[in-house]
């Protein structure tokens, strides 16, 4: 099994912990980059950026970001060169983003979706693989391509 990358802030962190002991349970190997204890107070960037950061390095094969709405986890996480992060609330998206797109980061709010369907994204998410067909390389390649800019050219 993949070793999966998971970090939120206190607006997920209780769906945080439900997922993390799911995928331990079903044999993933899992790096908790915190929170690690709720906090109402606590940034998600704090979280998010080395949790992105690891999947950058590929020291973790995917990850998985949590905060209230998602959003935050996700502008967090694309900020890291290299990361490929979507907000994901439906099944559709969860493997397209992957086959069509490489996304090796999946945003979630914990306070817009349950556990039961949480779980049903992620599973869809980590047993989904980029299809490597020439247009869907090509588009990562742009994208790729962008993170080396220098800004304001």
């Amino acid at each position: 099994m993949m070793c999966i990358g998971i970090a939120s802030d206190h607006g997920g962190f209780a769906l945080k912990e439900q997922m993390a002991e799911k995928l331990r349970g079903v044999g993933y190997e899992v790096v908790d980059f915190g929170a690690h204890q709720f906090d109402p107070g606590d940034d998600y960037p704090d979280f998010i950026i080395p949790m992105a950061r690891a999947v950058a390095a590929k020291d973790v094969e995917r990850g998985v970001a949590l905060c209230g709405s998602g959003v935050g986890a996700s502008i967090a996480a694309n900020k890291v060169a290299g990361v490929r992060a979507g907000l994901i609330h439906d099944v559709f998206s969860a493997h397209q983003g992957v086959e069509d797109d490489d996304m090796n980061v999946f945003c979630l709010g914990g306070k817009v979706i349950g556990s039961a369907l949480a779980w049903e994204l992620i599973e869809t998410f980590l047993t989904s693989r980029f299809s490597g067909a020439p247009r869907h390389r090509r588009r990562v390649a742009k994208v790729q391509a962008l993170e080396n800019q220098e800004v304001g050219t």
